[in-house]
């Protein structure tokens, strides 16, 4: 598997594409592509991404949890 340091580097980058796209594509949806809309996005973002990075750190070893019980060690490690 990967060390400590790659999956939390990992863990930042992801939560930082998921909250920028999901902040992004809701508000988009409620305001509609105005400027308003612009403007909000960065402030729902900053607020996303925290809750998004302390939420996998729980999370995540759940979803790896439930993913091995289904598929086995094997598969989740690539060999």
């Amino acid at each position: 598997m990967y060390d400590k340091k790659t999956l939390l580097l990992a863990q930042v980058f992801i939560t930082f594409m998921m909250a920028a796209s999901m902040s992004g594509i809701m508000s988009l949806l409620v305001l509609g592509p105005t400027a308003q809309w612009l403007h909000a996005w960065p402030g729902q973002f900053a607020m996303a991404w925290p809750i998004a990075f302390v939420l996998t750190l729980f999370v995540s070893r759940l979803g790896f949890g439930l993913a091995v019980r289904i598929c086995g060690r094997k598969s989740i490690a690539g060999k």
